[in-house]
């Protein structure tokens, strides 16, 4: 399971926006919000350089997932190596340990281990953004409620760890943007 781990982390890792920046002569870590993640790129290279990281930070969470599940040989590597994506994600040594918010390596993760768990996430968020109208905290809320959802959903003791090693880095990159 450690393998599935750490192959997860250094899949996720790489930090897309920050290299789609440094590609364009933009430093993503001193522009826009300061964030290396896809709404930043987003907001300082355009749509579609935006879009691209996008799909690449959904795509390492998918497929950190998949790579955790052959390595160790059955479903839970693949909830172990879409956590590492997350973390690795989140706390990149690309950057020392600076990273992205998580939310599109978490989406790709929640995708590939199983939809309803994307599903159930995103309608939450839907309906906490109609009571609250700053993105960061339902963000917050919505990585904070993941053990929650996740046991919601598979009942069972890997699923809850899953939800709180998938939602912990998400809510701790989510702390500083509070008062945004």
């Amino acid at each position: 399971m450690f393998q599935a781990f750490l192959l997860g982390y250094f899949l996720g890792s790489f930090p897309v926006a920050y290299w789609f920046g440094a590609l364009r002569g933009r430093d993503l870590l001193r522009e826009g919000s300061g964030n290396p993640g896809a709404l930043n790129a987003y907001r300082v290279l355009g749509p579609v350089p935006g879009l691209m990281v996008l799909l690449l930070d959904l795509f390492k969470g998918i497929l950190a997932v998949a790579l955790g599940e052959g390595v160790a040989g059955s479903p839970v590597g693949g909830l172990v190596g879409g956590v590492g994506a997350v973390w690795g994600h989140a706390f990149s040594p690309w950057l020392f340990l600076r990273g992205g918010k998580g939310l599109a390596t978490g989406a790709g993760v929640l995708l590939a281990v199983d939809p309803r768990l994307l599903l159930a996430s995103f309608l939450l968020c839907i309906l906490l953004l109609a009571f609250f109208p700053r993105p960061y905290r339902v963000a917050l809320a919505v990585a904070l409620a993941q053990p929650l959802l996740a046991a919601l959903v598979h009942p069972s003791p890997p699923f809850l760890l899953f939800g709180l090693g998938l939602g912990f880095p998400v809510a701790l990159r989510h702390l500083r943007d509070w008062d945004r």
